[in-house]
């Protein structure tokens, strides 16, 4: 007699032994709470742990969980709706911390350093790639996120190229190593070369690569050292957009005709664009920003909890010491380009 099987429910087959019959598709609501709960944590870690920002706390509890347990493939859609769709949600609202007036403000000078060092340290990461024989999309993510501004350059260089899942992982995974051994090696270095605290902190700015790891290293330095820092760093996060947009550029040529084609422009860039301007026109009231500052917190936080669990042993063990070198040395590259810039503009 045929019948209706319900998703999940046990039924007894011809052989008279019971099966469970799993559902065809699964929605985005177990992975996503996952992710948010995991986010919950990341926040209340970091306010006892004020040394660490909740998005890297967010990384590693990612990481700790999947290669603690097995997730099961019902988590895989929410997970991924975390890693892709609030990822872009939230460097697009990334866009109201950013005022134009603030960043001119630098002054010609140090903003010719801050275009110098993502444009030299893409070009050169990418080059030593290269030369490592590391593929062209994983030494991409890899100097896009040293470059410019961590794990969401990563996750935002791959809504554009949508790379494989290990390279993403690679990529991320080296951001959370070589950006965190920077917070304590970035005050060290500038006191050994006895720079000044405004110097200092242009170059933790130029140079370190997420924003939360910047505000580690410029609180260790100075009050002073960690305000310009901060706004060396967003200089930085500005120079997303038009990456993005070259970027795009080039895999709509590579493409061609004969494929489905990115646009021109991804949508979340233009988001972030129109944030800044929101920002930067002062007519946002001080409750709107704070409740966008909010919710970009917790867009990006459940989103990098999401891109944690995508760290996996055996995957880095598969991907192998390549990107760790190309990642090591694309640090290198960016902290030099740093230095010598803001010795020169200062």
């Amino acid at each position: 007699m045929l019948g209706i099987g319900v998703p999940g429910a046990p039924i007894r087959g011809h052989s008279g032994r019971m099966t469970i019959l799993k559902p065809q598709t699964a929605g985005v609501l177990p992975g996503l709470a996952l992710a948010g709960l995991g986010a919950a944590v990341a926040v209340s870690l970091s306010a006892v742990l004020p040394a660490m920002s909740p998005l890297l706390i967010a990384i590693l509890l990612g990481a700790v969980c999947a290669n603690m347990i097995t997730l099961p493939a019902t988590l895989r859609p929410g997970l991924t709706f975390a890693s892709k769709t609030l990822l872009r949600i939230g460097v697009a609202l990334l866009g109201l911390q950013l005022v134009v007036g603030d960043i001119l403000g630098l002054g010609v000078g140090v903003i010719a350093v801050v275009v110098a060092i993502v444009g030299g340290g893409i070009v050169g990461t990418l080059y030593i790639g290269k030369l490592l024989g590391v593929p062209f999309a994983q030494r991409l993510l890899i100097a896009c996120g040293m470059s410019i501004c961590g794990a969401a350059a990563v996750a935002a260089v791959d809504g554009v190229i949508d790379a494989k899942e290990e390279d993403v992982a690679a990529a991320v995974g080296c951001v959370v190593v070589f950006g965190t051994l920077m917070i304590p090696a970035v005050p060290f270095l500038s006191s050994v070369m006895g720079l000044s605290d405004s110097t200092a902190g242009m170059w933790a700015g130029g140079s370190i690569h997420e924003v939360a790891q910047v505000v580690a290293a410029g609180g260790m330095i100075s009050g002073s050292a960690l305000a310009v820092a901060v706004v060396v760093k967003l200089a930085r996060v500005v120079m997303l957009a038009p990456v993005l947009a070259v970027i795009s550029v080039r895999q709509r040529k590579e493409i061609g005709d004969g494929g489905k084609r990115p646009p021109l422009v991804p949508l979340f860039v233009l988001g972030f664009l129109g944030f800044v301007a929101l920002r930067s026109s002062g007519v946002l009231p001080d409750v709107a920003l704070s409740i966008g500052g909010d919710l970009q917190k917790i867009a990006l936080t459940t989103a990098m909890f999401a891109l944690g669990a995508g760290i996996r042993i055996d995957v880095m063990r598969r991907v192998g010491l390549r990107p760790l070198v190309l990642a090591a040395s694309g640090t290198v590259l960016v902290a030099a380009i740093a230095l010598v810039g803001v010795l020169l503009a200062a």
